[in-house]
């Protein structure tokens, strides 16, 4: 049980620690190749606010705090890219982690007699017996 409440304590801060490189690191590059500041804002508004007058209508948050309604799919790239990092250093993780844990392959057994050199020994048993 402790194994799994450390491992819980690690997972939550390595998803801190991803989340962190993914905001503060890769989107901006990311953002600057696809000339935009911040995916989060990227948003179709479906219905406006009913007071659009008092609303900033370039941020998404402003929009639904104002009544209106928006597709956020700035925010599903951010999610699914979030996602990608975590999934391939996971990956990482474990594969390092197995390769650590591969156990060299056992000794293979002396190679013992075959099965022709038995029936020769067999052979040769019976022909020192005794005849009746």
């Amino acid at each position: 049980m402790i194994d799994l409440a450390v491992g819980v304590v690690l997972g939550a801060a390595f998803g801190l620690v991803i989340n962190s490189i993914v905001n503060d690191v890769l989107m901006p590059f990311i953002a600057a190749l696809f000339q935009a500041p911040d995916f989060t804002n990227l948003f179709v508004i479906l219905k406006q606010p009913e007071n659009a007058t008092n609303v900033n209508l370039n941020s998404i948050e402003e929009v639904r705090k104002a009544g209106g309604v928006a597709l956020g799919y700035g925010l599903l790239i951010n999610a699914f890219i979030n996602f990608l990092i975590v999934a391939f250093a996971l990956f990482m993780v474990v594969r390092t982690v197995n390769r650590m844990r591969r156990e060299e392959p056992a000794p293979a057994a002396p190679a013992g007699p075959t099965q022709e050199q038995l029936l020769m020994e067999i052979r040769d048993l019976l022909k020192n017996q005794p005849q009746q």
